[in-house]
């Protein structure tokens, strides 16, 4: 299964949303990626340093545009709370998680929106039976 974790400027929510659910997914089962319709320049300073303080290094990341190649084999786009501006692409599942964006927030708000978007993600693992059995043994033990 491939999914699409998608906001405007793919610098936030959904860098971290494909980051874990990359981290936690069965390889053989499920992939992520994640794009934005107006891509930043770089993935946001607050969201490198809260990702860093659980192990994942986001800072060789860079932000890209959502694209019809890019979207090609897709089975689910997950859009990150950004309303009308959230990316669309027909014909495709899309599921809306309403998280606030992490930009300018302090850095305990960014931690809480990241752990947020991992339970969702470890959640959408579940659902799709795509959680990788050692994932599923370290979520456990924390």
């Amino acid at each position: 299964m491939k999914v699409i974790f998608a906001c405007v400027h793919n610098a936030g929510r959904s860098q971290m949303a494909a980051a874990f659910f990359n981290q936690f997914a069965d390889p053989a089962k499920a992939q992520a990626i994640s794009a934005g319709t107006q891509p930043a320049d770089q993935v946001h300073p607050c969201v490198l340093t809260s990702m860093e303080g659980v192990g994942i290094d986001l800072a060789n990341v860079k932000p890209q545009l959502l694209t019809d190649d890019l979207a090609k084999g897709a089975d689910l786009l997950v859009t990150m709370g950004c309303g009308e501006a959230c990316p669309h692409v027909p014909g495709l599942k899309r599921d809306d998680w309403p998280l606030p964006d992490p930009k300018g927030k302090s850095d305990d708000e960014v931690c809480e929106i990241r752990d947020e978007v991992k339970t969702r993600v470890l959640k959408l693992l579940q659902d799709i039976n795509a959680l990788d059995c050692c994932a599923e043994e370290m979520t456990n033990s924390k």
